[in-house]
């Protein structure tokens, strides 16, 4: 199923044209425990509904972004640049 998401920089364009950088996670401290490091690197919570994501513009702008996307609608409701992002 393909749905659209609105880049910054080139307007809204098929997700076919990205690629999926995962959930957006908080990196643990250095010298965290290794349950830590592996919970962060293997675990997904994988939410229903609003989940924040990572997404590179692969045949586009070639840009990592963030994106606010419903999964169980797949509607992006929000983008930002790393950058940008508060």
């Amino acid at each position: 199923m393909s749905f659209l998401i609105p880049c910054p920089n080139c307007g809204k364009r098929s997700a076919y044209e990205f690629r999926f950088g995962g959930e957006v996670k908080t990196r643990p401290e250095a010298g965290s425990s290794n349950e830590a490091w592996l919970g962060y690197s293997y675990a997904a919570a994988n939410r229903d509904h609003s989940q924040k994501e990572w997404w590179f513009h692969t045949y586009g702008c070639r840009q990592w972004l963030f994106a606010v996307r419903d999964t169980v609608t797949n509607e992006v409701t929000e983008t930002s640049l790393p950058e940008e992002a508060p």
